[in-house]
């Protein structure tokens, strides 16, 4: 099998991590990956915040907590992170005035996990981006980094990290009637 393919086929949604760092190198691969997602007209859209810095990713952790407490919710697994221990937290934005902004920045998200396990990393996209940067909290972060909150809109966390074996779950079988021949 292609190895593209498999890549795709193994990817799993990692929910628990080893407290190991992730390299720099290997994050920048990613990213680089993200970028080269596809966009509506080529307008590249989004833009990926790479937050590898433990004091910004534990404050939008708690900054998402806080979201889904206040919606009721809780995390799938009863966690109190969120981000399930991963190191990295990529955030991808898109222009608000752009029509193809979620699309666009959903293509990033998945183009980042295929990289990510593709290096023999975890990955999982952890929603509630939107309502975080639409938070004052979320907006100064924005503004912390040069970013204008009113042009950005949040599409998703995709989280980054070594995968502890113990988390992760066999993938389960594909449903019959996923494709319609015609």
């Amino acid at each position: 099998m292609n190895k593209t393919i498999q890549d795709i086929i193994s990817r799993r949604s990692v929910k628990k991590y080893l407290s190991h760092p992730v390299e720099k190198s290997l994050v920048a691969q990613i990213v680089e990956a993200g970028t080269y997602a596809p966009s509506g007209m080529n307008k590249q859209s989004a833009k990926i915040i790479a937050v590898m810095n433990k004091e910004l990713r534990d404050r939008l952790s708690r900054l998402n907590l806080d979201i889904v407490i206040g919606h009721g919710l809780t995390t799938s697994s009863g966690h109190s992170d969120p981000f399930y221990g991963a190191p990295v937290v990529l955030v991808v934005l898109a222009k608000k005035d752009i029509g193809t902004r979620v699309y666009d920045g959903s293509l990033v998200m998945e183009n980042m996990m295929i990289a990510a396990n593709s290096l023999g990393l975890g990955s999982c996209w952890i929603h509630r981006a939107k309502e975080s940067f639409e938070t004052e909290e979320g907006k100064q972060i924005l503004r912390e980094l040069g970013i204008d909150p009113e042009e950005y809109e949040g599409i998703g966390n995709c989280i980054v990290g070594y995968a502890d074996p113990e988390g992760l779950k066999p993938q389960k079988p594909r449903k019959e009637d996923y494709v319609v021949w015609a």
